[in-house]
């Protein structure tokens, strides 16, 4: 899916360019992937298993471009990549063609401006404007900040999965899974 690139200011008035995923960022995404995972425990795997090549990011960002209901939205502060939004379809049959999974994040010196519930904000109303009626998503329990956005922006939780993520030391964390009418 394609996305108009447009200009947000985050709560420091900075100007936050938000657009789509291109095959040129492939490189920077993959960079990306592996710095947000190692700044954060709340994120689904450990740095080293980021192994995309620079051409199986190429076909996915190619992949989502292509999509009718599927986006990778960027955040850009300056020029530089400092996180992303992705907007998944949960399934294409008639039964679940309503229901859109979202997964964010951000480069860890960007959160707490704002620029997190901008670009869900973005992501949201696409969903709502591709015909999306339900968004999904599942958050670490212990990650108040995301969670406390994600019940600002109308998330509601659904349930808790526990040992959801288990860490390299043996110890586990559980997850929230929340759901937003759109």
């Amino acid at each position: 899916m394609r996305f108009n690139s447009t200009i947000v200011k985050d709560k420091n008035g900075n100007d936050i360019e938000l657009r789509n995923a291109e095959v040129q960022d492939a490189e920077a995404l993959i960079e990306y992937l592996k710095v947000t995972n190692a700044e954060t425990p709340y994120l689904i795997c450990e740095p080293e298993e980021i192994t995309l090549s620079l051409e199986q990011e190429k076909e996915i960002i190619t992949r989502k471009q292509e999509s009718e209901r599927e986006l990778l939205l960027l955040a850009f502060d300056n020029g530089r990549h400092i996180g992303n939004v992705s907007l998944m379809s949960v399934g294409t049959s008639i039964r679940y063609k309503h229901r859109c999974n979202i997964a964010i994040a951000l480069y860890k010196e960007y959160c707490g401006r704002g620029i997190g519930r901008l670009m869900l904000e973005a992501i949201l109303d696409v969903a709502k404007k591709t015909g999306y009626t339900q968004a999904e998503l599942e958050v670490v329990t212990e990650n108040t900040g995301a969670l406390h956005l994600y019940e600002s922006l109308g998330f509601v939780k659904y349930g808790q999965l526990p040992n959801s993520m288990r860490y390299k030391d043996g110890s586990t964390v559980d997850s929230f899974m929340m759901v937003k009418e759109l």
